[in-house]
Parts: structure tokens; sequence; C-alpha cells
């Protein structure tokens, strides 16, 4: 990383994500005194991917940090659909779980729209289920997914009013593509939503004020690609060959990005925001189920 594109880096997420865990953090001691019930988080992972068991445990100290009940519940790679079916209807009966969470991807036998589609919506933290995406894209109130709702806080605490800025998603997908679109078009912003196979993709791109990459190829979004002066939100995890080691990096090219007024580093940028944002889904679904307010 050289000096200059350091200079871009001012959407720090792993700081905002401190401050909103502590705030957090508050939040629940109060809500506990309120209720005498203590928010509590499940989640549940199929298989010993190692990635995911990271992901999980990142999710079971903060969940702890923030003063909620954290539950792991683990389940063999080969285990059955009927099992984990079976287990997501114990936790969405059992007052104690606020919110219920599965590790995605899942093993190939496991179908995962059937699997989302068995949490109970109202403790669907993560946002995927049908009924919360319909809510988001309808204008309703609604769980949304953790990573576009970490982003769209990034910009905004960037930007302040997006309205009339035109955003530019490179992602069609259900996980962060579309719900990141329907969030800016929430927040006024004229969006366009491309992917991979979009037509002169750089093109599209060198139109935006606002960048969001999630399209998952290692610094596939070049510097000449982003206009001077945008602000860019890099959602890209790849992990690249460096040697004998391996490197994180995202989907922008970050060495290119020295014109840019604002990127997300990777790490460090959009990750912990997402977990931050679990745990704000996971109050505000005990809050819903408890009857309090903020």
């Amino acid at each position: 990383m050289n000096s200059a594109a350091s200079q871009s880096v001012r959407t720090d997420g792993k700081a905002f994500a401190a401050r909103m865990t502590t705030r957090l953090g508050k939040e629940v001691a109060e809500a506990v005194a309120k209720t005498g019930h203590v928010p509590g988080l499940a989640v549940v992972l199929v298989g010993e991917d190692p990635a995911s068991q990271v992901y999980v445990r990142a999710k079971h100290r903060a969940t702890v940090t923030a003063g909620m009940q954290s539950f792991e519940h683990r389940l063999p790679s080969d285990a059955s659909e009927a099992s984990l079916l079976n287990l997501i209807s114990n936790l969405n009966a059992d007052p104690a779980v606020s919110g219920v969470l599965v590790q995605l991807l899942l093993p190939s036998h496991l179908d995962s729209t059937v699997v989302i589609g068995a949490i109970d919506p109202a403790k669907d933290v993560d946002g995927f289920h049908v009924i919360n995406a319909g809510r988001l894209a309808t204008g309703q109130d609604a769980l949304v997914p953790c990573t576009p709702l970490g982003c769209l806080m990034l910009l905004q605490d960037h930007l302040g009013d997006l309205s009339g800025l035109h955003a530019v998603v490179v992602s069609r997908s259900n996980i962060v593509g579309k719900p990141m679109a329907q969030l800016l078009l929430g927040a006024n912003c004229t969006v366009t939503l491309a992917h991979s196979r979009s037509r002169d993709l750089p093109s599209i791109c060198q139109t935006a004020d606002i960048l969001v990459a999630a399209v998952g190829r290692p610094e596939m979004i070049l510097g000449d690609w982003i206009k001077p002066g945008a602000t860019v939100i890099d959602v890209g995890i790849n992990r690249v060959p460096q040697g004998d080691v391996t490197r994180l990096v995202g989907d922008v090219a970050f060495d290119e990005t020295t014109h840019v007024a604002a990127i997300t580093p990777v790490p460090g940028g959009v990750g912990p925001m997402t977990i931050a944002c679990l745990l704000q889904n996971t109050l505000t679904a005990f809050r819903r189920q408890h009857g309090a307010t903020a």
C-alpha cells in the first residue's frame, strides 16, 4: 500500500464499528434493565470451513462484548437438511433467542433458500428472509442485511446527505447488491445496479459519485474506472497469493485510487461494520419481541 493511497482511506470501518459497539453495549444494558431479559444471538455453523469458523468466532466475541448472550450450534458437514431445519424450529421457539443466523455458505447438499426461509422473519438478523427482503424493497420496516446496512452508515458518516448523488453498485446478489441498491434509493440516490456482465462496465463506474464494489473478483475495478473525488466502498474480500503466503485484497485496485475522496480498506473497512450491524439487528429484534423502544 503506497502512502498516497493511504491518504485516501477516510472511511475507517474498524473505528466506526468500535464506536458503534460501545454505544450498543450501553443500549443493551438499558434494554436489560427495562425488560428483565437479555438479548441473545444464536449462530449455526454447518461443517468446518475455516473462513466460516473465523467469522463465527468473531461474531461470538462481539456479541459477548456488547452484553448479549451468544449461542453457538455446530453441526457436521454431512448434517441432514431435516436436522438443520429442526434446530432452526427450536431456535425460533426459544424465548432466550432474539436472533438466528445460519452461517453461509452451506454444504452443497443443503438448500440455502429453504434454510433461510425456515427462520422466523422476526429473528432473521441477517435480513435474508424473503419477507424482510420484500419489506425493504417496498420501503417498510425490515431487518436489513448487515453488510449493506454497514456500507450505508459509512457513506452517511462520510458524506452526510446522499440525496441526488449517483451511486453505482457492482453486484446483483441478494446478500449485498440488491439490498444495497434499495437502501441507496431510500437515501434518495440515483442508483445504477451493474455486475460483471454489464456492457462497458468501466464507463458505468466512471459515472459514479458513490461506487460500491461487491463482485468477488480481486482488484477487478481499476483506478481509471473511478472518477476523481468519488467515494468508494469496497465490499470484496479476496485472498491472493503473495510469495509463500497469501494476502487479502478487495475488488478495487486500492493502490490506483489516490484520486478518490475516500475508500474503505481491505481488511478493516466493511468487515467490522457487518458484525456491528449484526449486533444492532439483534437488539432491534429483541426490542420488537419485548415491546421495548430505543
